[in-house]
Parts: structure tokens; C-alpha cells; sequence
């Protein structure tokens, strides 16, 4: 039987090819469709192009619409469920505030505070106008809007997210679920229920409800929760007496309590007055305020502080510094804080607390007498006491009492911290390797020009700083402008420097940068700025830990409960050089042996420190340090009626109050009883090079300005009354710094090692021998003369026993110094 051929048309059948019902070919008359190859059916139809590499991996349009499908299903399914389950739950416990209990660093109580001040008031009883500086200043929509605002949730968190500032994305309507019904903590699980309680309040509640309910639960500084009870603490009268411009300044306060205090933080005043005139006009674009009305409209100043009883004395002054660190920290919000039930273990030594307390009463607050001298009315005093090694503020005295001077003068930011600037001024030479106009380079053996008015040469602001005094001194070195605060020098220094370095290196130091009147001009060196006592604490113990900044800090542990609250890092950082801050250093204790600073010998422990007095001797400073101690003490003037600026001319009987006498005083007195038990301890320096071993200094020639016989009345306008000028009898020439000073007699061969300190120095020819008896107005400072040594003797013949002279020669007056 043979192979029969295979009919026309019909293809070839692989043997292990599965059998398929065959398929007409396509005639002239059927469309041809579109299909795989070979798929005569669908050979008209452009094949879909396969999905291949990275798009593999994306969705297909209808997954997608899938996916977004049932998240909505999910969130709607989410908001009906927590809808239905979250209930409005009782008022929570901040609506009774209670106490946060201060403590020293030893566990004893500090103070208490946290005393609640609540009083409800109806709606009705707020003035329309008060009612409406609230909405423009916290939610100007409230009545037309929903409980919540997603959209202003979705901005606020983004704005914080990328860093334009922590923004509250809440409407009065979840602000007051927050007040009375949760509580202040940023918590997930806090803001879901916020969003629902604050839906389901806005359903059932009326918007006047609502609101009524915010103005008696929101808190207002001065521990005053409730409208009432605010109108009350910052104006003295009901809240149905308010004016607009006061109910707008308490609206001013629902955005930052305790910073936008005018009266506790003056130096916040601008903020203040820019939000308040923020609320303002936004009464005027709601058409809540006439523009004219609006216009004549002044700002109402608010009354001082009543302080509560429990925070008599320095214990208020250390719970709002407290309070005020806690907040600026974030470390809680004011109103957390405010809520209570915190024990806060602060850094405070109470022994050091009392002894600062102690020094300021004995040398200063006991000799004062307001009946019979008008002027003593006038005096202030501020302290902090800082451990350079750990940062941690061990004292502060911040008035004579917190209910009768609230504001705390040692953080205050309104009076110049005047020549304790200078040392900064050497420290960035020192830092930045500056180098006089003439090319020298700027060590404390560095020879200027001390000439009072002297032109100073390379800046661009024409500037002719006056000397203390008006005293000429003719050409000095560095460290014998430190030790007599010569301000020609430095402001010349400072420009040497280039004053924005300056700037930078105070700011280093611990200065904050956004201190008042911190400008960099030539005049910054004579400290025109105004920082606070605590903040050149800061600073100067920058300088005691060899150029180490470790910020400061007055809390140990904050506890609630069982949960400990977390504090902010402090790692050290070198701000500066060793040897730029260590230099430094070297001059001071200067300044403290030799020069303005003498005071401070009776702590009885090496010091280096800094005199300073402000302009029209409104405010005296001393600031110095022991190798473990750093303390800034600081006078000022101040009306106790107006709160204006005064000088402290005539106050405690004195002519004049310098930084060099009761701030020296009180800083020798607390610094000695602070150290007691411990041994004197030398600093440890390492100079710049060039430091160590001075060349032979210029004899200063001193010119004082000229005066007519008669003895003074009023404020001093130059120096005061004196026999004539100082001879260099023992002096730079006879037996100061040439012949018996520093190179023959001085710390070579009779100074500081063999004829110093201890034969020739504090002992033989010192506070004993050359001192109080035969030294007479040089006391201490004579006799220390000896220090010369081999010319020790002949040197204190004419240094301050007789004329005011130094180690270094002849010196002015006290009342030409600072």
C-alpha cells in the first residue's frame, strides 16, 4: 500500500503537535482581526506590545484604581469605626491643675508652685470685642468652619517637617478638646482622639458652647487659667470691663504664655507688640475694628507681677528661670508644664545658693539706706555661679525678693555688660592670629597706643572711644590696658581683629547671637551689648575650661509620676583654642593681682576676672573665676516706679560704684565661703607664643584732663579732686617694671620666683609689711608691690600707698577706673 499524497492547501501536522480543530482561511469577505502571528482570526489588529524590564513592576491603571478603591473604603471605614468608639470623656485633670515640686541638687525642696487660678465666666460676660480679638488671633473662620481642618493639620505638619517652625494646625474647637478633655503631651495616639472628640463635640455642642468652653480652659501665663482669671492677673479688673486693646494683648498671650509677658521678659516686647498688632488687623480685614478706631489704638501696658507667696525671696527668681529654661528647650511646652505634677531636681547647690545670698546682704543690701539716701532706691543686684567643668548653675540671686522686684536681674537682657566684653576682644586676636595695623602680631605684650579720644585707625566708622577717667595713657601694652581697662586700646584691637570675628568669637563663647545691641562695630568692644548676667557666666566659664563651652544647664531629672522626661544634650565643645582662652586667662589674673580687679584677693584663691561699669555708671559688673568656679556678679540702676534706666551715682554714699568695688566684694566674699574646705588651686596655661616671657614695656606717661580747684557736685563728669598727678617716684622708671619691676627686680630676679609672691610679694613686703598700714589707699594692691622683689621696696614707695600706682608704674585714681 503506498503513501497517498496530501490534499491541496493542508500543511504538514508535527507529530507532537496536539491536535486543534482546523481553521478556515480567511476570505475576501470576513475582517481580519488582530492577533498573535498566525492567528488568522486577528491578523487586522495591532498586537498589544508586551510589559517588559522596570515596567514590570508598576500597576496596572485598573490596580491602581483598585488600590485607591479600597483605601478609601479603609479610611471611611476607619472614621465611622472611631467615630463610633471614641466618646467625649470626663474633664481630664489639667482642668485642676496641679503643683510641680522644685528641688535643690541634694533632694530638699526648693520651692512649690502651680496653685491654680480659675474662675468660669459665661460668654455673655466676655465683651464682643474681646470674644473677636480671640477668633483673630486663634481661628478668625470659627464660626463658618468645621470642628476640624485636615488641610491646616496637612500644612502645619509640613511646615514643621521641613523646618519652618513647630505650627499648630488646631481649631479652637480641637484646642479646647485638648484643654479640657485630653491633655498637652504630642502623642499619635493623643491627636487621633483630639480629631474625633473634636468632631463628635462639634456635631452635638453650638459653636458659642464651644468657645465658651476655650476662653474659661486656656491658659494665659501667670499661672492664670480662663479668661477671667487673666484679666484679673495682667489688668486688675473683670473681664467685662476689658477694653479692645487689652482683650487683644491677652489674645496675644494664647500663643506663647510666658514669652509674651512684656513685664517678665522685656526683652520679648517686640514679639509681643508684633503679634498683638497682628490681632489687631485681623480685626480690621474681619470687619470686627474700624481702621480708625484701629489707628489710634495703644498698646495697654499690663501690671506687674503678683507673685504668689510660696515664691518669696530667690525662690521665684529660680522657678521662672527654671520654667523659663524647661520651655525655651522644649523641653515641655509651657502649658504641659503648666498642667502640674512634675518633680524637677534642679542643679542648684543649696550651701552655694545661701552663700550668695549671704555675700549680696553683707556687702551690699545691709548698707543700704533709702530713707536717708533717695539714690540707694535705685540699686539692684543680680549673680549666677556656674561649675565650668559640668555647666551646671550651682547659685543665682536674681533681686532682693521675687514679690517685691519680679523681674530677675540675672537674666534680664537691658543693661550693657560694659569692659567684661574686653576679654573676648583678646581672645579672637588670640583665636585668629590677628596682627596690629603696622603688622605685629597681638599678644598681651603687644604695644598700643592709650591716648583717651585716639582715633581709631583701619575701621570704617570714624570712632574716638573716650577712656574711664578721660585718662591719657600714652603707649601700653596689652596686658597693662587688661589691668586698667583702657578702651582706646581695645576698640583699636578690635577693628585690628576684624569685628565680625569678634562677634563670632563671643558668640562662641556662649554669647547668644541674638543678644540686644550685639553689633559688630568698633564700639562692641567697650560692651555696649546687652547680655544677661547668666549669659556672661556662660561665657567667661568658656574661658575657665581652657576654651571647652559646655552650655549650661539648671535641671538634674524631671520626673511625673513614673516617667522620666528627657533632657536636651550638653556635649562639650572646643569653642575656642586652649591657648587663645588659656592667654586670656593669664591677663585676667592680671587684672585681679595688679589691676582693677584687687578686690578679689580676699576669696583667698588664684582668680582671674574682669572689672566693668556702664555707660552713665548705670550698671557695675565684676566677672571672674577660679579654676572651679565661675561667677558674675552685677549692681544696676533702675526707678522701682518708671522701671527706667538709672545711674548709680551716690548710691550706698559712694561717689561712684565701679565694677572693681561691691561687685568685687560680693563675688571675694561668696567665691571664699563657696571654696571652703577646698585647697587654692593654680591655674594650669598654655600660652600663645610670645606670652610667656614679656619684653620690656613701654613707660606709660599719664595726662588727666585738665579742672578747677573745688570740690565736686553732681555726677562725676571727669576724675575727681586730687593733690596732683602721680610721680613715677617707684614707679615704671625708679622701681617698676625697669629698674625694680618686672626685668631687675621683677619676675626675673626678685619677682615672681625669688623676690615675688613669697619673699618680696604678698608676704614681707605685701598685704602685711607694704599693705593696709604703710601702703594706706593702696592697701592690699601696695604692698603687693613687693612682688618686685629686689626693687620690690623701692618700687612700693611710689605705687598706689601713695600715688595709685601699679606693679607696672604709676596708675590713676581709683575713680579713674572702673
Amino acid at each position: 500500500m503506498s503513501d497517498q499524497s496530501p490534499p491541496p492547501g493542508w500543511t504538514p501536522r508535527d507529530p507532537d503537535t496536539p491536535d486543534e480543530p482546523p481553521r478556515p482561511p480567511a476570505g475576501p469577505s470576513q475582517p481580519v482581526r488582530g492577533g498573535r502571528p498566525g492567528d488568522p482570526a486577528k491578523a487586522g489588529r495591532k498586537p498589544r506590545p508586551r510589559r517588559t524590564g522596570w515596567r514590570r513592576a508598576l500597576p496596572t491603571w485598573r490596580m491602581a484604581l483598585g488600590a485607591l478603591l479600597l483605601l478609601a473604603l479603609l479610611i471611611g471605614g476607619g472614621l465611622v469605626t472611631g467615630y463610633l468608639l471614641v466618646d467625649i470623656p470626663p474633664a481630664n485633670a489639667a482642668a485642676t491643675a496641679q503643683s510641680n515640686v522644685y528641688l535643690y541638687a541634694d533632694g530638699s525642696q526648693l520651692a512649690r508652685d502651680g496653685e491654680v487660678d480659675r474662675v468660669n465666666v459665661p460668654l455673655s460676660q466676655v465683651p464682643r470685642t474681646v470674644q473677636e480679638a480671640v477668633l483673630a488671633a486663634e481661628d478668625r473662620d470659627f464660626y463658618s468652619e468645621r470642628a476640624v481642618d485636615p488641610k491646616a493639620m496637612v500644612r502645619a505638619a509640613w511646615n514643621t517637617a521641613t523646618g519652618k517652625g513647630t505650627q499648630s494646625g488646631s481649631t479652637i474647637t480641637q484646642q479646647y478638646v485638648k484643654n479640657y478633655y485630653l491633655g498637652q503631651e504630642q502623642t499619635i495616639k493623643r491627636k487621633v482622639k483630639e480629631f474625633f472628640i473634636a468632631i463628635k463635640l462639634g456635631r452635638e455642642k453650638s459653636k458659642n458652647y464651644i468657645l465658651e468652653g476655650y476662653l474659661n480652659t486656656s491658659y494665659f501665663g501667670r499661672n492664670a487659667y480662663g479668661i477671667q482669671a487673666a484679666s484679673q492677673a495682667y489688668y486688675g479688673k473683670d473681664v467685662g470691663k476689658l477694653t479692645t486693646a487689652e482683650g487683644a494683648y491677652l489674645a496675644t498671650l494664647l500663643n506663647s504664655p510666658s514669652a509674651f509677658d512684656v513685664v517678665s521678659h522685656p526683652q520679648s516686647r517686640a514679639r509681643a507688640l508684633a503679634r498683638w498688632n497682628y490681632v489687631l488687623d485681623g480685626m480690621v480685614k474681619k470687619d470686627w475694628l474700624p481702621a480708625a478706631e484701629r489707628a489710634t489704638t495703644r498698646f495697654p501696658e499690663p501690671g506687674k507681677v503678683r507673685a504668689a507667696a510660696g515664691l518669696s525671696g530667690q525662690r521665684g527668681y529660680l522657678v521662672e528661670a527654671i520654667k523659663d529654661y524647661i520651655v525655651d528647650r522644649e523641653i515641655l511646652d509651657d502649658k504641659t508644664l503648666a498642667e502640674g505634677g512634675y518633680r524637677i531636681t534642679t542643679t542648684i547647690d543649696r550651701r552655694r545658693q545661701n552663700a550668695l545670698v549671704s555675700a549680696v546682704d553683707d556687702q551690699m543690701v545691709g548698707k543700704l539706706d533709702p530713707e536717708a539716701r533717695p539714690e540707694d532706691r535705685l540699686v539692684r543686684a543680680g549673680g549666677v555661679s556656674i561649675d565650668p567643668l559640668t555647666g551646671k548653675v550651682v547659685a543665682m540671686y536674681g533681686g532682693i525678693d521675687y514679690t517685691k522686684q519680679y523681674v530677675n536681674n540675672a537674666t534680664r537682657h537691658d543693661y550693657q555688660v560694659a569692659s567684661t566684653f574686653k576679654p573676648f576682644v583678646f581672645t579672637a586676636a588670640v583665636e585668629n592670629d590677628a596682627r596690629t595695623q603696622d603688622g605685629r602680631r597681638i599678644t598681651p605684650y603687644t604695644v598700643y597706643n592709650g591716648d583717651n579720644r585716639r582715633p581709631v585707625v583701619g575701621g570704617r566708622i570714624r570712632f574716638n572711644p573716650e577712656n574711664e577717667g578721660q585718662v591719657s595713657y600714652g603707649n601700653i601694652t596689652v596686658n597693662t590696658a587688661t589691668d586698667l581697662s583702657v578702651n582706646a586700646v581695645y576698640a583699636q584691637m578690635a577693628v585690628d581683629v576684624g569685628t565680625a570675628k569678634v562677634k563670632q568669637t563671643a558668640i562662641d563663647l556662649g554669647i547668644p547671637e541674638n543678644t540686644p545691641n550685639f553689633e559688630p562695630v568698633p564700639a562692641m568692644a567697650l560692651g555696649t551689648l546687652q547680655a544677661s548676667v547668666l549669659d556672661m557666666t556662660q561665657a567667661y566659664a568658656t574661658l575657665a575650661d581652657h576654651g571647652r563651652l559646655t552650655p549650661y544647664t539648671f535641671l538634674e531629672k524631671i520626673t511625673k509620676e513614673d516617667d522620666t522626661i528627657g533632657l536636651p544634650q550638653r556635649t562639650p565643645t572646643q569653642a575656642v583654642s586652649r591657648e587663645a582662652a588659656d592667654t586670656t586667662t593669664s591677663m585676667l589674673v592680671s587684672v585681679v593681682d595688679n589691676g582693677t580687679g584687687t578686690a578679689a584677693l580676699a576669696a583667698g584663691h588664684p582668680a582671674a576676672g574682669k572689672t566693668g561699669t556702664g555707660e552713665l555708671d548705670r550698671s557695675a559688673w565684676f566677672a571672674a573665676y577660679t579654676p572651679d568656679l565661675v561667677t558674675v556678679v552685677a549692681m544696676m540702676g533702675q526707678d522701682p516706679d518708671t522701671g527706667t534706666l538709672q545711674s548709680l551715682y551716690g548710691a550706698l554714699g559712694e561717689r561712684r560704684i565701679s565694677g572693681g568695688g561691691y561687685p568685687a566684694r560680693i563675688w571675694a566674699a561668696y567665691t571664699k565661703t563657696a571654696l571652703e574646705g577646698t585647697d587654692p588651686v593654680d591655674f594650669e596655661l598654655e600660652l600663645q607664643p610670645g606670652a610667656g616671657q614679656p619684653p620690656p614695656p613701654p613707660s606709660p606717661q599719664f595726662s588727666f584732663p585738665e579742672e578747677t580747684p573745688g570740690e565736686r557736685t553732681g555726677p562725676p563728669t571727669g576724675r575727681p579732686n586730687r593733690p596732683g598727678r602721680p610721680t613715677p617716684t617707684g614707679g615704671q622708671n625708679q622701681g617698676g617694671q625697669d629698674n625694680g619691676g618686672q626685668n631687675q627686680g621683677g619676675q626675673d630676679n626678685g619677682g615672681q620666683q625669688n623676690g615675688g609672691r613669697d619673699n618680696g610679694g604678698r608676704d614681707n613686703g605685701g598685704r602685711d609689711n607694704g599693705g593696709t598700714a604703710e601702703g594706706g589707699q593702696g592697701g592690699a594692691t601696695s604692698g603687693r608691690q613687693g612682688r618686685q622683689g629686689t626693687g620690690g621696696t623701692t618700687g612700693t614707695t611710689g605705687t598706689r600707698g601713695t600715688d595709685g600706682g601699679t606693679a607696672d608704674g604709676p596708675r590713676p585714681p581709683s575713680a579713674f577706673l572702673e
